[in-house]
């Protein structure tokens, strides 16, 4: 019985221990959470701006022509970014990046498209590199906290394949922060441009505007930062889920600790109750036996 109560005494211990680390973890990504939400909402109105600059010009001038612009009839290839986490203990987050990126891919292949894999974030390349999947190139350490030379550096990259004919696509596979309790995976094409139609008519008619510079010219300097802004969007969406999901995973681990505890407690009273009426039991048993052998 002693031994029992040992080995319960010292389990309770050791989830006290763990929930300290669940219950610390939770604190630092909620904090973590509201400086990434801040960025999130400061990068949006850009890149949602440039976008429209971008769609204004094309829709307008439909015989502008582009490299990013290219919709080539016989498109072999397609870059596809994934955008996961360096560190775990995010719940689901990785998994349904990963899985996004599969039916991507799987959709690519079906469109006669060979996707190339970009990664960024540890856990994104060593899922690929167990699976043995070949992938160009992979970026790290910043998955929490991306810089945009971070983003910019991944953006030339995948703009060069894109120009020298590597790549006819280039995809983003990431996780979109709705709010801090709700995310979702998205796979998203960025080049070439995707027009977003609108089923409902405008309620005025488009204006014509006059470009000054060229259109030619107006694309040439917004089309790179139209990337760049997309991609550096897309990991600070995704940073943010990363934070979200930590602090959900580890809040759901911190209240199973307590649910343990409270299990591991009430064992160790019951055994510790046992042990005392044992003991009870026993003395009372010698006192009838000293009594009996002294009559």
């Amino acid at each position: 019985m002693p031994a029992q109560l040992r080995v319960v005494r010292r389990r309770i211990r050791s989830v006290q221990s763990t929930m300290k680390i669940t219950r610390a973890m939770e604190l630092i990504s909620a904090s973590r959470l509201t400086r990434a939400q801040e960025r999130v909402a400061q990068a949006r109105p850009y890149t949602e701006e440039i976008t429209a600059a971008l769609e204004s010009i094309v829709s307008t001038e439909g015989t502008i022509s582009h490299p990013l612009l290219e919709h080539r009839s016989e498109a072999d290839a397609a870059a596809v970014l994934v955008v996961t986490s360096d560190r775990g203990l995010a719940g689901p987050y990785n998994a349904n990046v990963l899985r996004t990126a599969e039916e991507l891919m799987a959709k690519l292949r079906e469109d006669g498209m060979e996707p190339k894999l970009y990664v960024t974030g540890r856990k994104g390349v060593a899922y690929y590199r167990f699976r043995q999947r070949p992938v160009e190139q992979s970026w790290t350490g910043f998955s929490d906290a991306p810089s945009y030379a971070e983003a910019d550096a991944i953006v030339e990259q995948l703009v060069e394949e894109f120009v020298s004919l590597r790549v006819d696509q280039i995809h983003a596979v990431y996780t979109d922060f709705i709010s801090a309790g709700s995310q979702r995976a998205v796979a998203r094409r960025f080049v070439p441009l995707v027009i977003e139609e609108v089923e409902e008519a405008p309620p005025e008619p488009i204006p014509q505007y006059i470009y000054e510079p060229s259109p030619e010219r107006l694309l040439d300097a917004l089309l790179p930062r139209y990337v760049g802004a997309r991609v550096f969007t897309a990991m600070l969406e995704s940073a943010a889920s990363e934070h979200a999901a930590r602090r959900r995973a580890m809040k759901a681990a911190t209240d199973n600790a307590h649910e343990l505890i409270d299990a591991l407690t009430r064992q160790y009273n019951q055994a510790r109750q046992a042990q005392i009426t044992q003991e009870i039991m026993e003395i009372v048993g010698g006192a009838e036996a000293l009594q009996k052998s002294g009559s």
